[in-house]
């Protein structure tokens, strides 16, 4: 509706008017398009996300039965990428159904992943690293939804971070990563230092510190790896846009057990 001007014995009033049918269409011509702007793939979220399962997949060759101790590296990658895949997509996206759902299938994975996690890499004494997203999206949405529901669920999440940090890979720094990538996604790239130093942090830097004393080959390289890890990231983001691989949608979650099950297959035929 607009206002249109009337005039009547020398009083001037407005009221109330139909809006033209060019105006109806603009409205609509701009709604599609906003709808678009949302819903449109990304090429380069969806790179990051190819990439960050490469890196975790030449991390895990690491347990196949060779020693190729540099491998570390590349994955040290593979995690804060993730987390700043998933800052990339709450700092889009304001709506809280989409986040329970996201929540929901990383639950819902982080059970089915745990029976391949253990088979594949049985000595290891946390939980696979879905628990430590799932938490690190609860923490990261609290931050950025100021709603008393939200806020609760964060502080539960950082409590339970918190008690059980032993038990969750990459442990209580590894579930502030996502916040702290979420904080730096729109700012200057020097920024990135935060999350890298927190990547830093989740990765054990006193084990990277005291490796790299002893003269371990991966260990340096792996410390620079998770500082600049989240700097790449962001460069992937702001400069690969013409880039557009596969998309990711809900099918990838079954790449995370899926993989280690075909690792393990590797393993035994190697072995």
């Amino acid at each position: 509706m607009v206002k249109r001007l009337v005039v009547n014995d020398g009083a001037h009033f407005t009221e109330d008017h139909p809006a033209s049918t060019r105006d109806v269409s603009d409205r609509k011509i701009q709604r599609r398009r906003a709808i678009m702007h949302m819903t449109q793939r990304e090429g380069a979220l969806d790179l990051l996300k190819w990439l960050a399962v490469l890196c975790m997949v030449l991390d895990h060759l690491r347990y196949v039965g060779y020693s190729v101790d540099l491998l570390y590296v590349p994955g040290r990658l593979a995690f804060p990428w993730f987390c700043l895949a998933m800052a990339a997509n709450l700092s889009r996206s304001q709506a809280a159904t989409h986040e329970w759902h996201y929540l929901g299938w990383l639950l819902l994975f982080s059970a089915v992943s745990e029976v391949p996690y253990r088979l594949f890499i049985p000595d290891h004494d946390t939980l696979n690293v879905l628990p430590t997203l799932a938490l690190g999206l609860l923490v990261a949405r609290g931050w950025q939804d100021r709603t008393l529901q939200s806020r609760l669920l964060a502080m539960g999440a950082l409590i339970l971070a918190g008690v059980f940090s032993g038990h969750l890979m990459f442990g209580f720094f590894g579930v502030l990563l996502p916040l702290a990538t979420l904080l730096v996604i729109r700012r200057p790239w020097y920024a990135s230092l935060l999350p890298g130093v927190v990547c830093l942090a989740a990765n054990q830097w006193h084990v990277l510190y005291y490796a790299a004393k002893l003269g371990n080959s991966a260990a340096v390289p792996g410390i620079v790896a998770c500082l600049i890890a989240p700097l790449l990231g962001l460069f992937l983001l702001r400069h690969a846009r013409r880039f557009h691989p596969p998309p990711m949608r809900r099918w990838a979650y079954a790449l995370y057990p899926a993989h280690f099950l075909l690792l393990l297959l590797v393993r035994q035929i190697a072995a």
